[in-house]
């Protein structure tokens, strides 16, 4: 039956509105997430699995290793990449001999097998070493920059006799006092880690210096200083500098260490006292009509 002239179909209209699973499938592509796994992760999934089902195989394993195992060797050994030199600068001879012990390079070696921090550590570990800066240089030279330790004290323990820089690290150990004689000598356990006291009291030992042999650490809190003629200047632990200025003001009026004097006590600042030697000891208690005891007949 045919409509009627200007008469509407009766049809059923289409909804322009997605469906759910069509709407939610928008809005999880929208994710930002979910669209870079798509993008990159499932081409970077399929990769990995063609890759790992090619490395399956052992001998394919065995046949890339080979490739870059010769290409390695081939770079590595080209004449750009070779070091030839080894350069030690900022260093005595001695102590540039003793960083080539180190090393210990088998040269010519490659840039590429060496373990630049490795021989940098090795290096530092030498008692002269402040610091070092190890780097290869163009020409085929390894370049070692070192800044040597400059020896400041002789300080003797009981291990033995060491030189050892402003800060108290050892530079070097010498077989006697004697090796070195122009420097001032330290002694005991803990002198290392005071020098900056002990550089305090020697720069005002003044007239004594030309007496003064060395000093020693005592008790690991303290000094004495040791004179010639086995005189002792015993300090105190607190303002030791200050207890020797006086020391020295009271020897220039009243020539106290010309004295048979054994040792000074200055640790009672308030009470300093004298210990004379044995027969000036006795001749005094004689002057003052003092019986002596039997032990110091």
């Amino acid at each position: 039956m045919r409509p009627i002239a200007g008469q509407k179909r009766n049809t059923p209209r289409r909804d322009p509105a997605p469906s759910r699973m069509a709407y939610r499938l928008q809005r999880l592509w929208l994710t930002p997430s979910v669209r870079a796994a798509l993008r990159v992760g499932l081409p970077a999934l399929v990769l990995a699995a063609g890759v790992g089902t090619y490395l399956a195989d052992e001998g394919r394993r065995d046949a890339l290793a080979s490739i870059y195992i010769d290409m390695r060797e081939k770079v590595k050994n080209r004449p750009e990449f070779q070091v030839t030199l080894l350069s030690v600068e900022g260093a005595s001879p001695e102590l540039a001999e003793a960083v080539r012990n180190a090393l210990a390079l088998p040269l010519p070696l490659s840039s590429l097998d060496l373990d630049l921090e490795a021989a940098r550590s090795k290096v530092a570990q030498l008692y002269a070493v402040g610091s070092v800066d190890v780097r290869v240089q163009s020409g085929g030279i390894l370049q070692v920059v070192i800044k040597e330790r400059v020896p400041a004290f002789v300080w003797r323990d009981a291990a033995g006799i060491w030189l050892v820089d402003d800060t108290g690290k050892r530079v070097a150990e010498v077989e006697a006092r004697s090796d070195r004689p122009d420097l001032p000598l330290i002694a005991g356990e803990g002198a290392d880690k005071a020098i900056a006291e002990a550089r305090q009291i020697y720069a005002s030992a003044g007239p004594l210096l030309p007496r003064l042999r060395g000093l020693v650490r005592m008790g690991n809190r303290r000094w004495d200083i040791v004179l010639d003629r086995d005189q002792r200047i015993l300090l105190p632990a607190d303002q030791p500098v200050l207890a020797l200025e006086r020391l020295i003001a009271l020897d220039q009026a009243q020539e106290v260490l010309a004295r048979d004097v054994v040792a000074v006590d200055l640790r009672l600042q308030a009470r300093p006292s004298l210990r004379l030697a044995p027969y000036s000891l006795a001749e005094l208690r004689r002057q003052r009509g003092i019986i002596p005891a039997e032990n110091d007949l």
